[in-house]
């Protein structure tokens, strides 16, 4: 089920996040990511949620804000474009989304909780689609992308922002 989309389904920015995804179908990779995530959360305290690795960097729960904001984009958007949206969908600007979170007052283990809320329904929204669903596409941003591009897109770049919290915030 789910499988993993053409290269030409897939818009360039995307591709590295694609080729992250562990598993062979797309709920296993967004399991996969899930638990990945879950895993980090559990090795941090909460008195690391603030810090920067570096300055101008974002912050562990920042990075947790952005996977969560990210998510709820990219399913709207895979939604949309599985019920047949032919409009241009917008972009928007992560950096502004992070300033405007102002997810200080937050703790690591409030923003994983929202990850693992919002994962389950990415997770139960792509079991919904059927596989003539998953193959459409629109556009967003500029760029055409499938539905199931999209799903193995979410994975990919929880994956590869747990590569970051791992690599530099351990």
């Amino acid at each position: 089920m789910k499988d993993r989309p053409q290269e030409e389904e897939i818009p360039t920015f995307y591709r590295e996040y694609v080729r992250k995804v562990g598993g062979t179908d797309l709920i296993e990779g967004l399991g996969i990511a899930l638990v990945r995530c879950d895993s980090f959360g559990a090795g941090s305290s909460e008195d690391m949620g603030d810090h920067r690795y570096a300055p101008g960097k974002w912050s562990i729960k920042q990075v947790l804000q952005h996977l969560n904001d990210c998510e709820r984009i990219l399913a709207y958007r895979a939604l949309c474009f599985a019920r047949g949206e032919q409009l241009e969908l917008p972009g928007f600007e992560e950096d502004e989304y992070a300033e405007q979170a102002d997810c200080s007052h937050r703790t690591i283990g409030d923003l994983l909780l929202e990850h693992r809320t919002i994962r389950n329904g990415t997770i139960t929204l792509f079991r919904s689609f059927t596989p003539e669903m998953l193959v459409r596409s629109g556009t967003a941003n500029g760029v055409r992308i499938s539905v199931r591009a999209i799903g193995w897109s979410i994975a990919g770049h929880a994956e590869h922002h747990c590569d970051i919290l791992e690599q530099r915030y351990r």
